[in-house]
């Protein structure tokens, strides 16, 4: 029995009792029958294969041959009809079998190439040749591309690293002092990638070879010269705090009044006895090398100006969406219409540069600085420095995933840095009352170090952390597909903070209206009707305000700043210092010394007020569900510590506090501020 390979079916083969091969016309006369029965078989099918077989599973040799006859008849039929396709239809078969004809004046001639045209040229072929040459040159080019894109990535690079550095010699020779911000900011760049090129290619070396053999020796002379080494400390900075002071001896107030904060830090420190050091004097001295350096320095503070003028002519553009929503009037409700939209203005931009990369660099390399020189964990170094760009729900974020196992000290940093700083979608805000973006800027830096180190005074690490190394920490990117769903999401992301302001400015200003009707209420009835909270504050906080380097004139009015701060909110503490500023430009009405206006807008820059303690936890909550009640149990001390370390910042503001008749300090960057596009 021969069974086709293309179809299945199988054809008997007659068996003689002899042993000798069927009939060859009865064995065709079969196979032909069973082919036309056959629905499947079409005309270009492929060539049919006939097994012989026997009932006794032998067969001889002359049938085998046969067979094989019969297959090779079945191919040269079939490659007749199909060619070598194999899958022609019935008019391409019927052009070959009678192929084209054209006419050629009286001739007619066949059309070998079937192009209607006169030459023998196929023209399909043609096409084909040419795109598979357009293949062929771009593959090559794409090949070359790929095996050389390091060099011409390198190419590329030199040619662009030119093309600015003639820019920026131009420009500082063109105008310097406009240039000088350029050069500043380039010089820092190329500082950070030159360490991190020596670091990646010769930093294991060096160590070896270097800090190995130093940290050694210094280990065997540690004990001789640890205390020259504190005393030469110490005399440096005798020295410093000389020339810092000697033409404004007022600022060594506020010296005494850091020393007060420390000593009360100390005094009242979950476990005094377990204090450690290093944290709390590397954050000081953190903090007071950033206040050097920017309001100490011709290129710090030049620097920090430009940046506050970029900030200045940034929020411009912000009205351009309160005029298209809220129209030409719309300062007339100032906080609800111009001040508000500043803060989803600048949440969108945030998240855009969440969804580029830039923050989460940012963060990580700050977060190295501190973890590196105060030896607090990878966790809250990167939540204290996550506060200096955002809020104290969104910086928590970073480290969500690490709550649930942080130690209760490492819960009180978090919730201290969050107290201790403000957002900067905020600070925009601020900066519309009249606040100085420059010192602004500054407090917010310079608030994140002093968080850590007062966070770990007041409430000592006593526990093992988990997560002590940066490697430990991983910064996701932003899930966004595109640049426009980043600013999307963070402006709804600000939808939230802009109801909590409003709602908390409705409440608490509703709740103050109510205790100070009261107060009137009972002041009245001793003869003293003008009994309000703020008179309360202002008397209550002057010793901290004074002991923060505030003139005496002005003592009064800054612990009422304080106590607004502390008891409702920072916006409304903000808003009323910036109406004394007004009135020391305008002229009219009561002022503050620039002085004192400098110290108020250091000691007011941070969440700590009652009110977010609820924020706080509310947000934190959810994060670790499994440590609310650890959450509960330091939230005072937190706001108590965030509280003292914007009191900190504002004591080192008062020390290194420069006078406007320093050279520098009346030295302002010359660019110009940027019209309202709309």
């Amino acid at each position: 029995m021969a069974k086709n390979k293309g179809n299945d079916y199988e054809i008997p083969l007659e068996k003689h009792d002899t042993g000798t091969s069927t009939d060859e016309n009865d064995v065709s006369t079969e196979i032909d029958t069973k082919l036309n029965e056959d629905s499947n078989i079409k005309k270009n099918g492929i060539a049919k294969t006939i097994d012989e077989k026997h009932d006794t599973g032998t067969s001889s040799y002359e049938n085998a041959a046969f067979v094989n006859d019969i297959e090779t008849d079945l191919d040269e039929d079939s490659t007749k009809k199909n060619g070598t396709a194999k899958t022609m239809d019935d008019d391409t078969y019927a052009k070959i079998i009678d192929p084209p004809k054209k006419s050629n004046g009286d001739a007619t001639v066949i059309d070998p190439d079937n192009d209607d045209d006169d030459d023998d040229d196929d023209d399909d072929d043609l096409q084909a040749r040419l795109w598979k040459g357009i293949y062929v040159y771009t593959d090559s080019i794409t090949k070359t591309l790929s095996e050389n894109k390091t060099m011409i990535r390198y190419m590329v690079l030199i040619i662009l690293l030119m093309g600015y550095a003639a820019f920026l010699i131009y420009a500082c020779i063109y105008d310097f002092d406009e240039a000088f911000v350029i050069l500043i900011i380039t010089g820092l760049v190329v500082f950070v990638y030159g360490y991190i090129l020596i670091r990646d290619t010769q930093g294991e070396k060096i160590y070896k070879k270097i800090m190995i053999p130093i940290g050694e020796k210094i280990d065997k002379s540690w004990v001789y010269i640890k205390w020259p080494c504190i005393l030469a400390v110490i005399a440096g900075i005798g020295v410093a705090l000389y020339f810092l002071t000697r033409d404004t001896p007022e600022n060594l107030i506020s010296l005494a009044g850091l020393v007060f904060f420390l000593l009360f830090s100390y005094v009242f420190s979950k476990y005094p006895a377990q204090v450690k050091w290093r944290p709390v004097i590397w954050g000081l001295a953190l903090q007071m090398l950033l206040g050097l350096f920017i309001l100490r320095t011709y290129p710090g503070f030049v620097l920090f100006e430009w940046l506050s003028d970029v900030v200045y002519a940034f929020l411009n553009f912000s009205a351009a969406g309160a005029i298209f929503l809220f129209g030409e009037n719309y300062q007339e409700h100032y906080f609800a219409f111009a001040v508000l939209p500043i803060i989803i203005y600048f949440s969108a931009v945030i998240s855009v540069l969440y969804y580029w990369g830039v923050m989460q660099t940012v963060i990580q390399k700050v977060a190295w600085l501190m973890q590196r020189t105060m030896r607090t964990s990878a966790s809250e170094s990167l939540n204290a420095a996550g506060n200096i760009f955002v809020g104290m729900t969104e910086a928590p974020l970073l480290i969500k995933p690490y709550l649930k196992d942080m130690t209760r000290s490492e819960i009180h940093a978090v919730m201290t840095g969050g107290f201790a700083t403000v957002a900067g979608s905020t600070l925009g805000a601020y900066i519309l009352y009249g606040i100085d973006a420059t010192h602004l800027i500054t407090a917010s830096v310079m608030s994140a170090p002093a968080a850590l180190a007062m966070s770990k005074l007041f409430y000592p690490e006593t526990e093992k952390s988990k997560h002590l190394t940066e490697e430990d920490m991983v910064l996701a990117k932003g899930e966004e597909l595109n640049v426009i769903e980043a600013a999307a999401n963070g402006a709804s992301q600000a939808i939230p903070l802009v109801l909590n302001v409003a709602a908390n400015l409705i409440a608490f200003l509703s709740l103050l209206a109510l205790v100070n009707a009261l107060l009137g209420y009972f002041g009245g009835l001793v003869g003293y009707p003008q009994l309000t909270f703020e008179f309360i504050c202002s008397y209550v906080f002057v010793p901290i305000a004074f002991i923060m380097g505030v003139e005496w004139a002005d003592c009064r009015v800054v612990a009422e700043l304080i106590g607004l701060k502390t008891f409702v909110n920072e916006f409304y503490a903000y808003e009323v210092l910036g109406k004394y500023i007004e009135n020391r430009t305008t002229g009219a009405g009561p002022t503050l010394s620039v002085r004192s206006e400098v110290i108020a807008t250091y000691a007011l820059c941070g969440f700590a007020n009652i009110g977010s303690v609820g924020i706080v936890l509310g947000a934190l909550g959810p994060m670790a569900p499994s440590r609310k009640g650890d959450l509960a149990a330091v939230a005072i001390r937190a706001l108590i510590a965030g509280t003292v370390a914007c009191f900190m910042t504002a004591c080192i503001a008062g020390i290194l506090y420069v006078p406007e008749d320093i050279p520098f300090n009346n030295s302002t960057t010359s660019i110009p501020p940027m019209t309202t596009v709309y």
